[in-house]
């Protein structure tokens, strides 16, 4: 697994500099062309008896705000990267379009979900890591890429996380430290076999890995696994992604769903 292409997405209502020179750093390190993704959705719902006509109007307005908005994205990130780069955009539902642009990359770009925040706008992420069939790498809120030094796998024995080291192998293979972190659900013995393949197999890819098992009554697991890469160092946590139509809770007590809005952390996800 290699990182030849990474797509970046950006918000309509963000600057594109944050999060395109995270991105690009990335690039520069992996030798990875970079591709630029934006998208809205134009959409609105006007109630009462002339709300089709309403309806229409505005989202003509909001279409031209949103092609407007799009231009000067293309030229911030096209400004920042060069012409090597590729610029994609479309208006339409942004985490339904970012997931079938996935296609074309090795490694999805994303943010930390902002609460409250227009989902005609912003992306999805839950749902972006089920449908995008690549990894999904979300930065923390400090916008600085994972260095290739310490990473922190949140172990469970699934096809998401095995699925999740495999994809973040170009992370792995050139970290200094990677930790394999489980949670002791009732057999102990079986954490410690699984995580020991794990670790086992890391090391047969010349990853210098370990392994930790966690108590299962720590309390909030989620606060656990970041407590424990921030204790270590690292900047990276690998996990799966777990559900069907949303992210469901997993046996880290709804790890999933907390670490997705845990900004203080870079996250890649699989599923």
């Amino acid at each position: 697994m290699i990182f030849n292409t990474i797509m970046v997405q950006l918000d309509v209502d963000s600057p594109a500099a944050p999060r395109t020179n995270y991105a690009l750093e990335l690039a520069r390190r992996f030798e990875a062309t970079l591709i630029g993704f934006a998208a809205a959705d134009s959409y609105v719902f006007v109630p009462g008896d002339d709300g089709g006509m309403a309806a229409a109007e505005i989202m003509r307005e909001r279409r031209i705000e949103i092609e407007d908005r799009l231009k000067v994205l293309k030229e911030e990130f096209l400004g920042l990267v060069g012409d090597d780069a590729i610029w994609r955009e479309e208006i339409g539902d942004p985490t339904r379009l970012l997931a079938l642009h996935a296609r074309a990359a090795d490694l999805v770009v994303t943010g930390t979900p902002v609460s409250g925040a227009d989902r005609h706008r912003v992306v999805d992420i839950g749902t972006l890591v089920l449908s995008a069939g690549r990894p999904v790498l979300i930065a923390a809120n400090r916008l600085v890429p994972p260095s290739p030094k310490k990473v922190l796998v949140a172990w469970k024995d699934t096809r998401e996380a095995r699925r999740a080291i495999t994809d973040a192998l170009p992370f792995l293979t050139g970290a200094q430290d990677v930790l394999v972190a489980t949670i002791e659900e009732q057999n102990q013995r079986d954490a410690r076999e699984s995580v020991s393949d794990v670790v086992r197999h890391m090391m047969r890819h010349g990853i210098k890995a370990r392994s930790e098992i966690l108590d299962s009554d720590r309390g909030d697991a989620c606060e656990a696994i970041v407590g424990l890469a921030h204790g270590i160092g690292a900047d990276l946590v690998v996990a799966g992604g777990y559900g069907h139509s949303r992210l469901r809770e997993w046996a880290f007590g709804g790890m999933t769903r907390s670490l997705l809005s845990n900004g203080s952390v870079n996250r890649l996800f699989s599923n």
